[in-house]
């Protein structure tokens, strides 16, 4: 059974809201027999219903024959225990589900140690005295406390010290990390990431343009741990593209908390690729709950390219009016409509991203002749900009492209900016006396 509060304000309906918790149910194998809902201005302290709707839920357990409650929020403890023992059944809430999607999803060492943070987190200050029935067995006196206090206790105590452990080992994975994108930084390779919802085809995506063989399925979560991969694009320019764990809605704090080691991979990104399933129909809100985690991650100032997936799946006069699609998501209009199923666009999406990553490095306009005895310059150049063109001679390899502004000191005895050309009489339009645009390198 499904229970859903509506207050005002939230962004998402309950009834859509509902829909995705289904979702999760279905991906850990929990059959869906009913919902219901309530609208309130607060979550009842208590119950997280209000006390008629929990006689209705009540009411409905011979009907339907459920024997498992989840509710679409985040319980407190006490409200946890107390529709317990009203309904007399196992109640999970909305961050106890998604934890154990995530806890069936890790596939890696580090993915199972987030998650097992999380849950552990999440758990703690639910231990309950389980063992009421055996305290104060004791006669008293010091060291003769009962044993269900102290069972409580030593649970907890071994909860608190498996965190710690986790903490270590997660606090090594970031040093490893850290260290990694270190060395990263030497040979500055720019990195791309991939952000969107769940299941918006972010995986498929980096699947098509890589090759790579990341797990690609219809189901929520399908992706945990980051994949990176090296892309040419199509100047020819390599870049790290990174496949990275999908949001949600509500996402539980604890994970986000948890997964800091992976989701750091975002904030070392240049520019990020917001993929959206454009077919879904909560696909407004779904972008407004990625565009707020980012927020949070505090990694909003990054460049966006949006990719609007599974055009395919759009008939003719929605793809026309694809512009007005993406300005309702709040994307620009020249957002490049995909497939990344079928491979649709993936050459124009990768032109955009370049783009985009030449306006955030500063490109600019160079030309000159490096020496033979450095060819590895050159290659250095088809890496970090993009050659317009080149020729060779007895000096060495002359250059004309464009570089990241950060990177001219690296070619600065053999490479100069381009000054641009001064106006002359054929660059004045007869018509309006005004000077003809130039294409000019930001």
């Amino acid at each position: 059974m499904l229970v859903a509060v509506e207050m005002h304000g939230q962004t998402w309906a309950a009834e859509d809201s509902l829909e995705e918790l289904a979702r999760l149910a279905e991906s850990v194998d929990v059959e869906v027999v009913g919902s219901v809902s309530q609208k309130l201005r607060a979550p009842h302290p208590a119950t997280w219903v209000g006390k008629g709707k929990v006689e209705e839920i009540k009411e409905l357990k011979d009907a339907l024959g459920y024997s498992l409650v989840l509710v679409d929020g985040e319980l407190s403890p006490a409200q946890q225990r107390n529709l317990e023992r009203e309904l007399e059944v196992k109640i999970i809430d909305r961050t106890a589900l998604i934890l154990d999607v995530f806890a069936r999803r890790a596939q890696t060492h580090e993915g199972r140690l987030q998650v097992e943070l999380a849950q552990l987190e999440y758990r703690l200050p639910r231990l309950t005295r389980m063992w009421t029935h055996l305290s104060r067995q004791g006669v008293g006196g010091v060291g003769l406390r009962g044993p269900g206090e102290t069972q409580l206790e030593a649970d907890r105590r071994e909860a608190q010290k498996r965190i710690s452990f986790i903490k270590g080992q997660l606090a090594q994975v970031h040093e490893h990390r850290e260290r990694y994108r270190k060395r990263r930084r030497q040979t500055p390779i720019a990195v791309v990431s991939l952000v969107g919802y769940t299941n918006a085809g972010k995986s498929t995506l980096m699947n098509t343009i890589t090759g790579a063989d990341v797990l690609a399925e219809d189901k929520l979560f399908a992706t945990l741990d980051p994949t990176t991969r090296r892309v040419a694009l199509p100047s020819g320019r390599e870049v790290l593209l990174t496949d990275t764990v999908g949001f949600i809605n509500n996402l539980p704090t604890q994970l986000i908390a948890a997964f800091r080691a992976t989701l750091e991979e975002i904030s070392e990104a240049r520019v990020l690729v917001h993929v959206v399933d454009i077919t879904h129909p909560n696909a407004v809100e779904q972008a407004e709950t990625v565009d707020t985690t980012l927020e949070d991650l505090a990694v909003d100032d990054r460049p966006v390219v949006y990719a609007m997936n599974k055009i395919d799946r759009l008939s003719r006069d929605e793809r026309e009016r694809l512009p007005e699609l993406a300005a309702g998501i709040g994307a620009p209009e020249d957002a490049v409509g995909i497939s990344a199923q079928n491979g649709l666009n993936i050459d124009e999406l990768l032109e955009r991203v370049e783009a985009a990553l030449e306006e955030e490095a500063g490109f600019t306009l160079v030309s000159g002749t490096i020496p033979f005895e450095r060819t590895d310059l050159v290659d250095l150049f088809h890496k970090l900009g993009r050659v317009e063109d080149h020729s060779f001679d007895e000096h060495g390899t002359t250059v004309t492209g464009m570089l990241p502004a950060g990177e001219l000191g690296r070619f600065e005895p053999w490479l100069a900016p381009v000054a641009p050309q001064p106006e002359t009489a054929d660059d004045v339009d007869a018509d309006s006396g005004e000077p003809e645009a130039h294409r000019v390198a930001s």
